[in-house]
């Protein structure tokens, strides 16, 4: 990241802050009068019975730019119809690279004037962590469905506030489980389900990297909640609880920091044991400091199931005691976008639901509460 979009970046998230307190705290989780008109409407009639849903990147950062805005040129049942940037620059780069119209863009100031744009049907959030929530809440009320990066949010408290809202707006939310909708991952609990190698008793993941630059905001934790465990942990603490297909009933956890000065806000490495309610141990772990963690094993009665590599955007790799686990590699956002716009045609609840991203949080305090009191805890 630049000096200069970090000094954009502090911008706005003063801004942000400050209309949150004014906007969404005061206004409460109310529509505009447009969405309260329509709020008996099925949702295919609410987007005019279109065959492809338009979608506001909001932010337009690395995801954005390297697998987003590229996924929505080869999505069916949505597209790129909107950006919400605080810079310049990108206005122009993106409206001459997606021809979008000056009228479908804006920045973080105008972001809610996206309620008297009927292009835009769903809104996508792709900002630090600590912001999910607000933009949630602000689409929300602008009666747009939502789309949400995961993590979901920093908090329980802020996940149900972002259902609450769009249950409130009779929207939908998915969040960015983009490895449910991945063939590999897809194989894999189907296995799993099939119970064809007996019953699961262990599963092994991880997924880490070393990051770079200290100043991002990855690593200040007012923006992103937490560290490795909230930025890629969450992928290894979604596949156990996929592939067990339960909830964790426990959870003990360590934390192990290096570089104290680099890692001063947020976690560098955890490791973690959740136990499941059949009896399924899964152990795992994350960090922020090595590269090469990015796998999972489950281990049943009569085999086992593995991806190696397990989590990246491309080059998935598996195999079990049944043979080569092998497809085609795909685009991710590609399918979890095109599946959300149809969760919305058709009127069905996404896979990859609020609720979802709330059971991940759920752990996710937990895990953090166990490293800070040294103890095992319960998951009620």
């Amino acid at each position: 990241m630049t000096s200069k979009n970090q000094h954009s970046r502090r911008t706005f998230v003063k801004t942000l802050s400050a209309g949150l307190a004014a906007g969404v705290a005061v206004g409460g989780f109310h529509t505009e009068k447009k969405a309260h008109a329509e709020d008996k409407k099925s949702d295919s009639e609410k987007s005019g019975n279109k065959k492809s849903l338009g979608v506001a990147l909001v932010g337009l950062g690395s995801l954005s730019t390297n697998q987003i805005a590229p996924a929505l040129q080869k999505t069916s049942n949505c597209h790129l119809a909107a950006i919400v940037t605080g810079t310049p620059e990108k206005e122009q780069q993106w409206a001459s690279k997606y021809n979008v119209a000056r009228e479908h863009i804006y920045s973080y100031d105008t972001f809610d004037k996206v309620v008297g744009d009927d292009s835009v049907d769903i809104v996508y959030v792709v900002l630090p962590n600590s912001m999910h929530a607000e933009y949630t809440l602000r689409a929300a009320k602008a009666g747009k469905h939502v789309f949400c990066e995961k993590p979901m949010a920093n908090s329980v408290a802020d996940c149900q506030r972002m259902i609450d809202a769009c249950k409130l707006a009779n929207r939908q939310l998915g969040i960015g489980y983009r490895c449910q909708f991945e063939p590999h991952h897809q194989r894999c609990i189907e296995i799993a389900r099939s119970n064809d190698l007996g019953a699961m008793r262990l599963i092994d993941a991880g997924f880490g990297f070393k990051i770079g630059d200290p100043k991002q905001w990855r690593l200040n934790k007012q923006l992103a909640g937490g560290g490795a465990l909230m930025d890629v942990g969450i992928y290894a603490l979604q596949a156990c609880r996929y592939l067990a297909g339960e909830e964790p009933i426990s959870i003990t956890a360590q934390e192990t920091k290096t570089d104290a000065i680099k890692f001063a806000q947020v976690d560098e490495s955890i490791t973690w044991t959740m136990k499941f309610p059949s009896g399924v141990i899964a152990q795992c772990s994350t960090s922020y400091n090595f590269n090469g963690l990015n796998r999972f094993k489950a281990f049943s009665d009569n085999g086992y199931i593995q991806l190696d590599p397990a989590f990246g955007y491309s080059d998935i790799q598996g195999e079990s005691s049944q043979g080569p686990i092998k497809f085609e590699q795909v685009d991710h956002f590609q399918l979890e976008l095109d599946d959300f716009a149809s969760c919305i045609l058709e009127n069905k609840q996404s896979r990859v639901s609020g609720e979802e991203g709330l059971k991940d949080l759920k752990v996710i305090e937990a895990i953090y509460e166990s490293i800070r009191i040294g103890k095992t805890v319960t998951i009620s």
